[in-house]
């Protein structure tokens, strides 16, 4: 049984139903490279308890959040973690601040999830939401392992380019948020609740 509840968030990332979701991934990792990758991990570690909170409330019950301001919110919570890497102008940031971000976004994106979920219940909540939560985790550190590689090749692909650009991340981490986070504007609008 778990085992099934664990595909369904791997699948879940990778289905187009998830562009947000990527999306989202793609904000946080703009600003890592490779060898960030404990800071990377932390940050969607972070995410991952996020959600977990809001899909174990809905899916109890306790909260009840009109999906149309979700599903708008998320795209909006794209667009902020964009203009955080714009405003910390492409320096990676280290610490607390990044995964406290990537939690409390993670509260909203948990609400998003607890309807795919929701629909799956039959029972109780405690092995669908572990196991959800683990094929999500799998998922995003896999997902975000191959982001973090593209977006190194497109440091040495700058640096190759522009000969030796000593800022070659700095405007990787500008044009990649720029172009998610103008996607996530797309999306947003296109989800309105009024």
């Amino acid at each position: 049984m778990i085992g099934t509840f664990i595909m369904v968030g791997i699948r879940h990332l990778i289905s187009l139903e998830a562009l947000d979701h990527l999306l989202f991934l793609a904000a946080l990792a703009a600003c890592y490279r490779l060898r960030d990758w404990r800071h990377g991990l932390a940050v969607v570690s972070a995410f991952t308890i996020g959600h977990s909170v809001t899909l174990a409330l809905v899916a109890l019950g306790v909260l009840s959040v009109p999906t149309a301001l979700v599903e708008f919110l998320i795209p909006c919570t794209i667009v902020v973690a964009a203009v955080e890497n714009l405003w910390s102008r492409g320096v990676r940031p280290a610490g607390w601040q990044r995964p406290v971000l990537a939690g409390v976004f993670g509260l909203v994106h948990g609400a998003g999830f607890a309807t795919t979920l929701g629909q799956l219940f039959d029972g109780g909540i405690v092995f669908p939401l572990l196991g959800f939560n683990i094929g999500i985790e799998l998922g995003q550190a896999l997902i975000l392992a191959s982001i973090v590689s593209l977006l190194t090749v497109a440091d040495w692909t700058i640096r190759m380019v522009v000969a030796g650009r000593d800022d070659a991340t700095r405007w990787r981490v500008r044009l990649t948020s720029v172009a998610v986070g103008g996607a996530a504007l797309v999306i947003a609008a296109g989800r309105l609740p009024w």
